[in-house]
């Protein structure tokens, strides 16, 4: 770039890099953490002779993921969870009574096989589309009652086998040698592999811990179906299937208590904590956007989502090292560890700088929320507007010993900036 040394412009690739790098192996770390790495203890758990060194394993195992997944599913009113360790149960028992022993061609055990191999991936599909109604609801119910459908169409296909369902449960539409080395009939592979594309494709567009959790209970539930024989082994990955979507519940909520909704950006609650853990020396800056109030009224509530998301991803980026959090409607805390009030000065106003000088970019009236793939320009989705800071910050020191006291001196500086005439940094 013309008039950039060199040097600078190399520094500033690398850290372009550096950063891009970051954010993959963050995204591959979500992924894999902890799904991935606990179906990988359960799969070291059933190898032999480990498998029979904790033979009292599934004899407990699968009643405390069962008793724990329905008591977290109704206080914290989650009937996927629900719904996901109920099915997971049956399928364990079902396999157990009826496909423990003899699997062989035209008997009970394979009919019960080859239907729970077929509907255990579509089953997991349906859950995870499921909307939270309530686990008490009329329409939770509704839900609840496909399951005793389902089993009782698998008693029917095993009392009836002269109906012939059995027979497209093992149907193989392709030849090929590999395919008959598994277990598992092609009706069932193809739904399993349905359901993988769907799990996953789901998971990549909203990257969500539940998602996450839904696609390794399939992964789970494919390693307890695939060797054909049934005992401690398969009952330790239905039950560590439950687990993971347990862990994916608990997760979701405990980020729901310490991460804002709206910007992304860790809460009240975790700032708090932050604090506490800070050492003797850190500076705090609170964080207003000017006259948001008026901002809302005049343009909608979208809209000011909208201002929020963009500052939250202004203080994300701040200079300095400094650590973001939301603190409540339209104010922002920064967090600087190690630095006093002078350090944190010139960072504080080049992000207010910049934020004054990037504006905001309105959407036009006929422009519908949210964005549209391929919107259609118009002279109103191209209205600017200015959207200015005011900050106050302050230091731990003598005065201000403990994290409240801080908050406070900084709220202070915060309304000094404010009654100097707002967007400015004052201490």
């Amino acid at each position: 770039m013309k008039g950039i040394p060199k040097k600078v412009e190399f520094e500033e690739g690398k850290a372009v890099f550096f950063k891009a790098t970051s954010s993959i192996l963050r995204s591959v770390f979500s992924f894999f953490m902890p799904g991935g790495l606990i179906i990988l203890v359960a799969f070291l758990l059933t190898r032999a002779p480990i498998v029979e060194a904790v033979s009292w394993l599934p004899r407990f195992y699968p009643w405390i993921v069962l008793c724990v997944g329905l008591f977290l599913g109704w206080r914290l009113n989650r009937s996927q969870l629900v719904f996901v360790v109920l099915v997971l149960a049956v399928a364990d028992r079902s396999l157990l009574i009826f496909a423990g022993g003899d699997i062989g061609p035209g008997t009970a055990g394979e009919a019960v096989y080859n239907a729970v191999a077929f509907l255990l991936p579509l089953n997991l599909i349906v859950f995870s589309f499921m909307k939270e109604r309530g686990i008490l609801s009329l329409d939770s119910l509704m839900r609840l009652s496909l399951i005793p459908m389902q089993i009782f169409g698998v008693a029917l296909i095993c009392q009836y086998p002269k109906l012939g369902f059995a027979l497209y449960l093992k149907h193989s539409f392709f030849g090929w040698g590999a395919l008959s080395k598994i277990s598992i009939a092609q009706p069932a592979l193809i739904a399993f592999a349905f359901a993988t594309f769907i799990l996953f494709i789901r998971y990549v567009q909203d990257r969500g811990v539940i998602e996450c959790g839904f696609f390794w209970v399939l992964v789970s539930s494919f390693f307890a179906m695939i060797s054909g024989k049934f005992g401690p082994a398969s009952t330790i990955f239905f039950s560590t299937g439950g687990l993971v979507l347990v862990i994916a519940v608990l997760e979701t909520s405990y980020g729901r208590a310490y991460r804002d909704e709206l910007t992304g950006l860790p809460a009240r609650r975790a700032l708090s904590e932050t604090l506490y853990k800070m050492g003797s020396r850190f500076a705090v800056a609170m964080v207003d956007i000017d006259h948001f109030k008026k901002f809302n009224d005049r343009f909608g509530h979208h809209v000011g989502d909208q201002v929020l998301r963009m500052i939250a991803s202004k203080l994300e980026n701040a200079p300095g090292g400094g650590r973001a959090f939301r603190y409540g409607g339209e104010e922002f805390a920064l967090v600087f560890p190690g630095k006093n009030v002078d350090e944190t000065l010139p960072h504080l106003e080049n992000l207010r700088k910049g934020v004054a000088e990037s504006g905001f970019f309105l959407r036009g009236s006929d422009r519908r929320y949210p964005k549209p793939k391929n919107p259609t320009k118009s002279k109103k989705s191209r209205d600017k507007t200015t959207v200015t800071i005011s900050i106050g910050v302050a230091e731990r020191d003598e005065l201000n010993s403990n994290p409240n006291q801080v908050i406070k001196a900084a709220d202070k500086a915060l309304y000094r900036a404010k009654r100097k005439g707002r967007n400015r940094v004052c201490r």
